[in-house]
Formats: structure tokens, C-alpha cells, sequence
């Protein structure tokens, strides 16, 4: 993508605050006053609702927004059914779930033209979209922009950018998104990808679940974590074009396709909450000792999306920020440890401070309920005889989707040419030191 266009992203305007309920207009007084559906909306647009929560769900949970259109979502033709590509959704039935270390490498290069619709690869994923409950694992490859517009039914996207720039033209306005940055695309909202560079790589979390949300702070008090003024929400900004527009929408794991006679991108003002936003991981405030011992990777959540267990997450987003490591007699790189918990991990730059080789920008790892894991045999044999000083660790951002359930994997991921074959031998070697007094 040109210089101009990656300049035009940079020049974007933002509303700022997490779930807020924000307002915005493209044309002064496309929004009306007073009321959310008058008899006649102004500038001749459509009112219309998009709910992306259940109408009586509590005040602090609902999720709605209200659209001010030039023409409304309902004038569509029929959709009919089209190929899935290697999008998978749960349930995830055709394979049983591994209770191996998994690590994959990048995915490889995609065929000339692929977009990003086209570019999702399903790793796997738990629960069963049509129930509303679960998650999926998503990877993308692309070389290529968006002409058509997708929307998903199934759940909300957390799209992480890992190798060049996303701009996400979306129903509310648009999105800049570079590696570093995490895009968050509510169930149902239409948008399209356009590439700032020559390709584009990342990672993407499908939530079918309650939406994403911020994370209560308990102890930690009124601050710290993921800042809601971070949030970037997109200004309005529509599109009044005519003619064919391919949009595809996946509903419980299909694809349909339909094309309009106008862009869906035509909302010229709205006000809401069920908004997407785009937040730079490296703001994240992290939170650690100052004494001994280190919290657990709980302490890294930048979103959560709880389920009807208090403290038990349908799916967490973490982030492994730049911050620094003070502990005392301490033993700094993640510990050893099984969790009940399943955990996808990807890596956006550097290295990440548990690993000493194999894990790349782009690949990934999978570590199953309950399967042990932690750092490798040189990672524990250079952090045991460290001298513990002051340390930035500043080199390197990795991220994980942790999950409540174990993650099935698709055949395809389960038996993908860039599947490292001998990821346990990274805990070969780790020796004997007992010694009874």
C-alpha cells in the first residue's frame, strides 16, 4: 500500500474509553436529539438497532448500538451457501482433543490475490458457536486487500495484527491496526481489510461467548491493567456507493454470500456501546512484585469474557508487555506449572523470555488442560545462575488466548506441514539435581 494510504490511517480520529456508550456523526445533525427512533430521522437516513447482547440483560452488560443509515441493513437480497475455505467452527468434532505440547511455525505463504476473509486458517477451538459459548483460534495470511465485506454471527473477533498494517473500514468508521496492536470486532458488525503493506499476518480469537470485557480489579484497586481511556473507538465515516458488493456472512460455521446493490457501510452517524476498538498492547500497565516470587499470568488480562462461573474465563486475552523484574531469590521466566486452564500463545516481535529458540513471530503453541509446560533447558539452566539484578525485559511481545475448555484441533492444523515435530525435546536434558542431605 502506498505511502498516502498508510498516512490517510495515521490521520484517523478515535473516540477513547472502553464500553462507553459513544456518539458520533459524519454530517452534523445526522444524529437525532432526544430520541433514538423518531418518526422521521434527519437527512432522510434509517434508524436501526444492533444489539449485540440480549434486550434485558443487565445494564452493566448490554451491548447496543444505534445506526443513523442511508439505507437499512434489512434491504438485502437472499444469501446463498459458498466454500469455507479453512474456516473451521465448533463444535470442533473431527479430531479428539491432544493432550501434547503442540508448537506450530508461520503459516506459509498464501496463493497471489488471497484476502483476509480467504486468508483464516482455523487451528481449532472449543464449545459450539450455535450455543453461544466457546472460542476458536484463527490464523491469517494475506497479500491482498478486501473487495467484498464480511460479518460474523457467531461471535466478536480480537484480530492481532503480527506482520504488516490492517485498516478496518467498518459500519462505525474506520480502524488503523499495525503489529502491536489488538482490533476488536463486535459480533455482527460488518467491515472490510484493507493492507497498508504488501502482506499482512496474524493472529485472530473468534469469542462466541459473552462479550469481551474489561477485567475486575479486586485488590489491584481502582488502577492498573488495561487503561479504558486506551480504547480507540473509530469516528464516523460512511460509504454512499452504488452498485455490486459482495458480502459474506458466517453464521453458525457457514459462509452465505449475497450481493447488495449498495456498500453496508453506510452508516452516516451512531451512538452505542457494541462499537470496535483498537488498543496498543504496550500501553498495557503491568502489574508485579517488588518483593519475591512473581503473580501468576493471570495478572497479564487485558480482556476477559466471563461464563457463569465467577473467575472461570470463557476465553482470556493476555499480553506479555515490556516491564521490568526485581524479584529477590527469585526464579524470573515463567515457572513450571499445569493449568486447567487450555493456552494458545503467539508471538508478535522478538523472542519470548521462556523460550530460547523454535518460538517465531507468527507461529504458536498449544498447551492443553493440564499438560505440563514452562521454560525450556536452557532457559532454566541460564535464569537458575543468573545474577538477579534490575532487568528490562523490553525485548520481545507475546500474547495468549487462554481458554476454560481444551482446545480440539482442526485436521488440517492437526496435520499442517509446519507443525514442529520434536517441540518436546525443547525439556530434554533438564537434569537431575536432587540431593537428599
Amino acid at each position: 500500500m502506498s505511502g498516502d494510504a498508510r498516512k490517510t490511517a495515521e490521520g484517523l480520529s478515535y473516540l477513547t474509553g472502553f464500553g462507553n456508550e459513544h456518539a458520533s456523526e459524519a454530517v452534523p445533525g445526522a444524529l437525532p436529539e432526544g430520541r433514538n427512533s423518531p418518526q422521521r430521522a434527519p437527512l432522510g437516513l434509517y434508524a436501526e438497532q444492533l444489539s449485540g447482547t440480549a434486550f434485558t440483560e443487565p445494564r452493566a452488560h448490554n451491548r447496543r448500538s444505534w445506526l443513523y443509515r442511508i439505507r437499512p441493513s434489512a434491504a438485502h437480497p437472499a444469501f446463498t451457501r459458498t466454500g469455507n475455505g479453512a474456516i473451521r467452527t465448533a463444535p470442533f468434532t473431527e479430531t479428539v482433543p491432544d493432550p501434547n505440547r503442540l508448537r506450530w511455525n508461520p503459516l506459509p505463504e498464501p496463493p497471489a490475490g488471497t484476502d483476509f476473509l480467504a486468508g483464516l486458517w482455523t487451528l481449532g477451538g472449543n464449545g459450539d458457536a450455535a450455543q453461544r459459548t466457546g472460542m476458536a483460534v484463527h490464523l491469517y495470511r494475506a497479500d491482498a486487500s478486501m473487495e467484498r465485506v464480511f460479518s460474523d454471527a457467531d461471535g466478536e473477533l480480537l484480530i492481532v495484527p503480527e506482520l504488516g498494517g490492517l485498516l478496518l473500514h467498518t459500519e462505525f468508521g474506520r480502524l488503523h491496526a499495525e503489529p502491536g496492536d489488538v482490533a476488536l470486532i463486535p459480533r455482527g458488525v460488518r467491515f472490510r481489510v484493507e493492507l497498508l503493506d504488501e502482506s499482512a499476518r496474524g493472529y485472530v480469537c473468534e469469542n462466541y461467548g459473552a462479550p469481551f470485557q474489561l477485567p475486575d480489579l479486586g485488590p489491584i484497586g481502582a488502577n492498573g491493567l488495561a487503561n479504558a481511556r486506551d480504547f480507540r473507538a473509530p469516528v464516523a465515516a460512511y460509504e454512499d456507493v452504488a452498485g455490486p458488493v459482495e458480502v459474506v456472512n458466517k453464521f453458525c460455521g457457514n459462509l452465505w454470500t449475497a450481493t447488495y446493490d449498495h456498500s453496508p457501510l453506510d452508516v452516516v452517524a451512531w451512538h452505542g456501546n457494541h462499537v470496535p476498538y483498537v488498543y496498543d498492547m504496550r500501553r498495557f500497565n503491568v502489574i508485579g512484585t517488588i518483593s519475591y516470587d512473581h503473580p501468576d499470568p493471570s495478572i497479564f488480562t487485558v480482556l476477559t469474557s466471563p461464563s457463569d462461573t465467577p473467575g472461570l474465563a470463557g476465553v482470556d486475552f493476555v499480553v506479555f508487555a515490556p516491564r521490568w523484574l526485581v524479584g529477590e531469590d527469585t526464579f524470573r521466566p515463567p515457572y513450571f506449572h499445569r493449568n486447567v486452564m487450555s493456552e494458545y500463545m503467539g508471538l508478535i516481535e522478538g523472542a519470548y523470555d521462556a523460550k530460547a529458540e523454535g518460538f517465531v513471530p507468527g507461529g504458536g503453541s498449544l498447551h492443553n488442560m493440564m499438560s505440563a509446560h514452562g521454560p525450556d533447558r536452557e532457559t532454566f539452566d541460564r535464569a537458575s545462575a543468573a545474577e538477579l539484578r534490575p532487568q528490562k525485559v523490553d525485548d520481545g511481545l507475546a500474547f495468549m488466548f487462554e481458554t476454560r475448555w481444551p482446545v480440539t484441533l482442526t485436521p488440517h492444523a492437526a496435520g499442517a506441514t509446519h507443525l514442529q515435530q520434536r517441540y518436546d525435546d525443547v525439556w530434554q536434558g533438564l537434569e537431575r539435581h536432587f540431593r537428599a542431605r
